[in-house]
């Protein structure tokens, strides 16, 4: 029963924590984007503009709720809530030592996870029975799924080098040597793979202010809108979390770790301030015809390699 509890009690302080990780997120990126383009960002609520997440945060979830009269009610009403579920649930993964829970499958629960969150965003903008909400949500379809083949792909040529898909492994791995400096091309793909996955800018097409006005959540309001907002930003961090286990060293409870963390969350940020958005027939040649093949090429370069250290160990 003290286990029990121990996991739950461990699993409430995660999500604690990773929400107020997103607050802190949203601040840094609205405060790096106002000096990326000459001006301060957020600067009045609280010192230095600290407590407007949580400002935002209350005026958000007190605004009035819109009620659509030819909306799918309950899938409308119910996908913003599911989709940051998933974003929560999918943190679970990570290998917390109070927290006893230990997934030997890991990265398989993180895929599931990710082909769910298709889904929520699918439905989000269906069930608005909006013109624009219905494109971004196929286009975002479209988009994940193609964006999850190539990411599958890049993360099995680490699995084949590890033999495992538990994420402490990838930590035992490299202490001598970081995968990213065996492997940068797979991990620049597999960083903007994951943007891609994130839809984050320049592959933002699910949102495409443009020409979709702002794509899937277009008729939501409230705590609806935050929802979705909530999920996108938990992402973000999860797959910067994610990044830095499987490239930069592994997972340990070090400052430093925290830091190769932020700095790949704010990769994402500084990409959002620079880079224009793709053409959507770029995006997907660029899944297709650049990631496929580089991935594929690795991928059997690394089962030829494992297969011959494997000869030399059994010669010893």
């Amino acid at each position: 029963m003290m286990e029990l509890m121990n996991m739950i009690i461990g699993s409430l302080i995660l999500i604690l924590g990773v929400l107020i990780g997103v607050a802190f997120l949203v601040l840094l990126e609205r405060k790096v984007l106002g000096y990326i383009q000459i001006r301060k960002g957020p600067n009045k609520v609280g010192y230095m503009g600290l407590l407007q997440p949580f400002s935002d945060a209350i005026k958000l979830f007190s605004k009035e709720q819109i009620y659509l009269s030819y909306s799918n009610y309950i899938f409308y009403y119910f996908s913003p809530i599911l989709s940051f579920s998933l974003s929560l649930i999918i943190w679970m993964v990570i290998p917390y030592y109070f927290n006893m829970i230990m997934f030997n499958m890991s990265i398989l629960f993180f895929l599931c996870c990710m082909s769910l969150g298709v889904y929520m965003v699918m439905i989000a903008g269906w069930s608005s029975n909006t013109n624009y909400s219905l494109l971004g949500g196929l286009r975002a379809m479209a988009q994940t799924i193609s964006y999850e083949v190539s990411l599958i792909l890049i993360m099995l040529s680490s699995i084949i080098l590890i033999l495992d898909f538990n994420l402490m492994s990838f930590g035992i791995y490299q202490e001598k040597i970081w995968f990213i400096f065996m492997m940068l091309p797979l991990g620049l793909c597999f960083l903007s793979s994951l943007m891609a996955e994130v839809n984050r800018t320049p592959f933002d097409f699910a949102e495409g202010e443009s020409e979709l006005v702002s794509g899937f959540n277009t008729e939501y309001s409230s705590g609806g809108f935050a929802l979705i907002f909530l999920a996108e930003y938990s992402m973000i961090l999860f797959m910067s979390m994610l990044f830095t286990i499987m490239y930069l060293g592994g997972y340990d409870l070090e400052l430093m770790f925290y830091l190769k963390m932020v700095i790949i969350s704010f990769i994402f940020i500084w990409v959002r301030g620079t880079l224009p958005r793709y053409r959507y027939d770029k995006l997907m040649y660029l899944c297709w015809k650049s990631y496929l093949p580089i991935s594929l090429n690795y991928l059997m370069f690394f089962i030829g390699l494992k297969m011959i250290l494997n000869y030399k160990m059994n010669l010893v």
